[in-house]
């Protein structure tokens, strides 16, 4: 059997659904932003995948894409299951599912995102603990208004790291004093300046160089603070330091100091405060408090490794140090009703919000700023980057907070049950865009085998361990869909442990995967040497290709800035015994995520990389595999541009180099090794010119090169 993706990909049709979804993911696809994962792929996208991995060449895309389907014997695989997207969108159509990942954090909120449980039990529950604990965690963050006397609510505190020098002199580190502005200061030019001299709050403009104090008379350009770059700036002695070299003079993570608050008064507006001694108190109170607590606060230490590097340099050594006092008390307020509850399923799926929620509140977090989300998360860029001015939330919240526990219940739990119970499509038609349900909830039965998978309809089989050795029988699935993590970027592993120091001292009775140390693993592909990966990934894949029917396919997203990455690829999928059918281009993530708004030459593409056992394969000569590379890339990337699609240097990249390893990977079995190296150095360079006037006419928009390295 041919399948359907073999030959082709809707991008027309798709790409558009895909750019709406990936504006919003965590509306358009809610179930599977319960939690926070790295790198969630567009539902819209692997939604179409299977449908090509399943079907033949008898199916129409667009008819498949919104039909509501009826449950399937065919089974799909995924070995790196992350976030659960390819699982959700099996069930949703009726394909059977099962997903394995080597990570414990995975593997928890696939289940429990899938886990169809009544809306009104969580609203109950949800009310039982408002009850219990609200009352207790807002006290904290209640204060009379210093002008009228008022009771108002303090939305989020605002901290800067200090460091002290060899001469005795505490810095705090901010780069300017500018601490509150609009997303769009052209705009709304208004922002808060804070006074270096005595911490005032003042008003100004966003490019104002010169403002003086309204309390203390000082004077200072709010544009210029003691830090500039790695560097800060002692004023009092001229002296210059290395942030670094003066944190790493103790032992200790940098201390805080508080100064402001944007607090929300009684008729629903918010007013920046200047710190006073009530706001201190109600810090040193929750302090003492904290003392006083056989508390459930995590004690696990940060293992080193390449994401976790950067914050151990800052003397964090265990991950309750990412927290401050008032965070540490106040979520275990909250963890301790949520443990409390008896129904298992219910509590579960609360623990899951909880963990949640720590990713917008703690010392990691900062101010995105005003006219948009007010929390920008400790992920933001996909590194636990130690925040110079750090932002207090408030865990529990109010109407007008936003990554809050109360807020998150209705904007991420509530949502994605909503999604399981009327999942539905974006349709998009002249620019426009509208949903299109299915009449079909999402309900899967969760099993425990593969026998049981397959003598249930609507199931799905969710596996925690190592995906290159799986106990499900040879030749037993019809397709492999996944993404695999990339080898030098994000290190999941390093970054789970931060969710996996508050979920494993609650969930270790209840899952094995939750009893070891951390959340790293034993055969996971994640490495930053090439080699390593490369033969970690093509451990999964052999794993993929015996339990892979003879028909199957192997399908996974991949995207790439260099040869090298691709070379790995490349090597992985011949010694797991695939070659390359099909190299189709999709759309990627959206390009104003954070990691890609500040790239250079950010990727908004991915290469679907379609794979068959190469035992079906008729080896071909190589002969002219460059022109043949160059033309089929030359006309891909034609044809985006001719449809008004921008496309980065990067972008160009993945288009040559999914080329390039589909077309080499056809060799004979004696070419491959060498094959690997030639592609290892490869350079794509794309150059642009100015066509004289006599051949303006013949003139290719883009001229690419290759230049050999050997």
């Amino acid at each position: 059997m041919t399948r359907l993706i073999e030959n082709k990909y809707p991008s027309r049709f798709i790409d558009p659904i895909a750019e709406k979804e990936s504006y919003r993911k965590e509306v358009y696809r809610p179930v599977y932003h319960t939690h926070k994962w790295w790198a969630q792929r567009l539902g819209s996208v692997f939604r179409a995948i299977i449908i090509g991995a399943v079907g033949d060449n008898d199916v129409e895309y667009e008819d498949e894409f919104y039909k509501t389907h009826s449950p399937s014997d065919k089974v799909i695989f995924d070995p790196f299951m992350g976030s659960g997207t390819t699982i959700g969108e099996a069930i949703k159509l009726g394909v059977k599912a099962i997903g394995c990942d080597v990570n414990p954090v995975s593997s928890f909120i696939v289940k429990q995102s899938l886990q169809n449980i009544k809306k009104e039990d969580l609203i109950t529950e949800f009310l039982n603990i408002e009850r219990k604990v609200k009352h207790k965690i807002l006290q904290y963050y209640k204060r009379p208004h210093p002008k009228t006397g008022s009771e108002c609510t303090v939305l989020y505190y605002f901290w800067v790291k200090t460091v002290s020098t060899p001469d005795g002199n505490e810095i705090p580190l901010f780069s300017n004093y500018i601490f509150s502005k609009n997303a769009y200061p052209k705009k709304k030019p208004e922002v808060k300046i804070i006074c270096p001299n005595c911490f005032n709050v003042l008003n100004g403009l966003y490019n104002d160089v010169s403002t003086t104090c309204t309390d203390c008379q000082h004077t200072f350009n709010p544009q210029i603070g003691p830090v500039k770059g790695a560097k800060v700036k002692d004023e009092k002695t001229g002296k210059e330091y290395r942030i670094i070299d003066l944190i790493q003079r103790t032992e200790q993570h940098p201390n805080h100091k508080l100064y402001a608050s944007m607090v929300l008064l009684g008729n629903g507006k918010k007013e920046y405060l200047r710190i006073d001694d009530l706001d201190i108190e109600l810090y040193d109170k929750a302090k003492r408090e904290l003392e006083k607590l056989n508390s459930t606060i995590p004690n696990m230490n940060i293992i080193p490794g390449h994401n976790t590097n950067q914050a151990i340099k800052y003397n964090y050594k265990n991950w309750r140090n990412f927290f401050n006092s008032r965070q540490l008390l106040t979520l275990n307020i909250l963890l301790s009703a949520i443990l409390e509850i008896k129904n298992t399923e219910i509590r579960e799926q609360f623990l899951t919000l909880f963990s949640g929620t720590l990713e917008f509140n703690n010392m990691f977090c900062s101010f995105k700023g005003e006219g948009t989300g007010a929390v920008r998360h400790i992920f933001n860029n996909h590194i636990l980057k130690p925040e110079r001015i750090p932002l207090e939330n408030c865990v529990w919240g109010t109407e007008k907070s936003s990554g809050t526990f109360s807020t998150l219940f209705k904007s991420r739990l509530l949502k994605s049950k909503e999604y399981l119970d009327n999942p539905f499509e974006l349709q998009i038609y002249k620019n426009q865009s509208k949903k299109v349900y299915s009449n079909k909830k999402i309900n899967p039965a969760f099993c425990t085998s593969y026998d049981e998978l397959i003598s249930i309809s609507n199931s799905c089989l969710i596996l925690n361990g190592d995906s290159s050795k799986t106990n499900i029988p040879s030749k037993s699935i019809d397709a492999v869909v996944t993404d695999p993590p990339y080898f030098d970027f994000v290190h999941y592993s390093e970054l789970s442990d931060f969710f996996y120091a508050w979920l494993k001292p609650n969930l270790k009775k209840s899952y094995r995967f939750f009893e070891e140390e951390s959340s790293r693993r034993k055969g996971e592909v994640q490495s930053k040497s090439e080699d390593t990966f490369a033969n970690n990934l093509s451990s999964v894949f052999k794993e993929s290709n015996r339990v892979l029917k003879d028909d199957g396919v192997l399908v996974f997203s991949f995207h790439h800035s260099t040869s090298k990455g691709w070379a790995a690829i490349f090597k992985a999928i011949h010694n797991s015994g695939f070659y390359i059918v099909k190299s189709h281009i999709v759309k990627a993530e959206m390009s104003v995520a954070s990691p890609k708004s500040q790239a250079k030459s950010p990727i908004n593409l991915d290469a679907l990389i379609v794979c068959k056992k190469s035992d079906n394969i008729n080896p071909i000569s190589l002969n002219g595999y460059i022109q043949e590379t160059l033309s089929c890339s030359k006309e891909i990337i034609n044809d985006f541009e001719n449809n008004s699609r921008y496309l980065s240097q990067n972008d160009k990249k993945v288009i040559f180099y999914s080329q390039l390893i589909q077309i080499l990977s056809r060799a004979n079995e004696k070419e491959q090794d060498s094959l690997y190296q030639l592609i290892r150095n490869t350079e794509y360079i794309d150059v642009k010119s100015e066509p004289s006037d006599n051949n303006k006419k013949n003139q290719e928009s883009n001229i690419i090169e290759l230049t050999f390295q050997f």
